[in-house]
């Protein structure tokens, strides 16, 4: 199978948007759900006065870890 040069452009800007889509574009719908759940909650949960830093340093993580695993999800295959 060939890979285009920009292949894993797409889910990636789609994960900067929204984490967890990239990875849906790529087709890995439970890991998309897991990215999002995770994003969503460590996001909720910044309003937490004493565990809202650790908490955005975990929703900043992961969505980070959605773009690039967004970006390199098409290039694995």
């Amino acid at each position: 199978m060939r890979q285009s040069k920009g292949g894993g452009v797409v889910p990636a800007v789609a994960s900067g948007f929204l984490p967890g889509l990239g990875q849906l574009v790529n087709g890995e719908s439970d890991k998309a759900i897991g990215v999002f759940v995770v994003a969503a909650g460590a996001g909720i949960l910044t309003q937490v006065p004493l565990i809202g830093g650790i908490a955005a340093v975990v929703a900043g993580g992961t969505w980070l870890y959605g773009i690039v695993d967004g970006y390199l999800g098409k290039r694995r295959r």
